[in-house]
């Protein structure tokens, strides 16, 4: 685990108290109810929701796409010109990069996330990789740079949403540019009328309300590019980029909940758990189950994914030895070795905190 700093560097706090201003995020900003786990595919109102300023008035009938900058050839496209090109529809998993920062001391004051800023929805659109080769690519891009509608305030500037994504990544044949979730026309508040979606990212990556799209020949410096979503311990390092989603695994928490706490209860006997597991570099291979806090794992039964980008299920049967207080416990490998850690590792910015969940259980006799 690192080590954490003897004093909260600015723009964190020690206490265990929610703040006002944090207390305001949560009124706009919604994670998944973790009984959602049991969906295949999220409903469309239970998927996470992160918004950073206002959700943008989009007039969509004089709505364009732009594309330029280092181009040979600047295009500008309708959301009807969109439509009307080849169309791919792929399940595709969603996490926030803050998940779990609420469980940092100290943390930073931002959106105060637990566990459950997720979600997997059935995203159609169009690629993106054919786009940029009918614009023409000068040979000195580096970058591409999506630009968003949304504007506001963040770190002392005045700016639109922007991130860029290495033209290697954004050429990927799965990246798209979306304009439907489910099978409906885009909400509003996941993009309306179209946002770009890059598999395997945490979500900042993939912008909303989409109404640029430029080629660099020089790294983006952009406030949410090297301002914010950064690996680091103290604000005056330049820390590594947050980019793939962390092996991460969740439960359906078993039995019923105290309503204030949400402390579950369980009858004596066989009891089935299931949950999901997920992870930015390459399937899952493994989610083990510990009832003793993590002390001891058992695995669990997991199914075969459902699509290249989108949660595995898994599944196991739990025999409460007697009635009493247990921790439920799961985590996950996945192909390239990655294993979920017991305790959260902290960084300043509360990023990609995947510790293990544990679900505190009553079993009643």
């Amino acid at each position: 685990m690192t080590t954490r700093p003897s004093e909260a560097p600015s723009g964190t706090t020690e206490s265990d108290q929610i703040t006002r201003e944090e207390l305001q995020l949560t009124t706009r900003n919604h994670g998944m109810l973790l009984e959602a786990l049991r969906y295949d595919v999220t409903p469309l109102g239970m998927h996470y929701v992160l918004v950073h300023y206002d959700i943008p008035a989009v007039d969509e009938p004089t709505w364009q796409l732009q594309i330029g900058g280092q181009v040979r050839r600047r295009i500008q496209l309708s959301l009807a010109d969109l439509r009307a090109r080849p169309r791919i529809v792929q399940q595709i998993t969603m996490e926030c990069a803050g998940t779990g920062r609420a469980r940092l001391s100290p943390r930073a004051l931002s959106q105060p996330w637990l566990h459950e800023a997720i979600g997997n929805a059935e995203w159609a659109g169009t690629p993106l990789a054919p786009l940029l080769d009918e614009a023409g690519l000068l040979d000195d891009v580096v970058e591409i740079v999506f630009t968003g509608l949304d504007r506001g305030i963040e770190g002392g500037h005045d700016q639109v949403y922007e991130r860029s994504l290495p033209i290697t990544e954004a050429r990927r044949e799965e990246v798209v540019l979306a304009y439907e979730m489910n099978g409906q026309p885009l909400p509003p508040q996941h993009g309306l009328p179209l946002r770009l979606l890059v598999p395997g990212w945490y979500g900042m990556t993939s912008v909303k309300w989409l109404s640029r799209i430029t080629a660099v020949s020089e790294r983006f410096e952009g406030y949410q590019q090297t301002g914010a979503y950064l690996w680091r311990q103290h604000p005056d390092e330049q820390g590594e980029p947050v980019d793939h989603i962390a092996v991460r695994s969740l439960m359906i928490p078993p039995g019923i909940p105290e309503f204030l706490t949400r402390h579950r209860y369980v009858e004596r006997g066989p009891c089935q758990l299931s949950g999901r597991a997920w992870s930015g570099s390459g399937p899952i291979v493994r989610v083990e189950l510990s009832a003793d806090g993590g002390r001891s794992w058992t695995d669990t039964l997991l199914c075969q994914p459902i699509a290249p980008h989108a949660w595995q299920a898994w599944t196991s049967t739990w025999q409460p030895p007697g009635i009493g207080d247990y921790e439920l416990c799961c985590r996950a490998t996945d192909a390239a070795g990655n294993t979920q850690p017991l305790q959260p590792v902290w960084n300043l910015g509360g990023y990609a905190v995947n510790a293990v969940q544990r679900v505190p259980v009553t079993v009643r006799g």
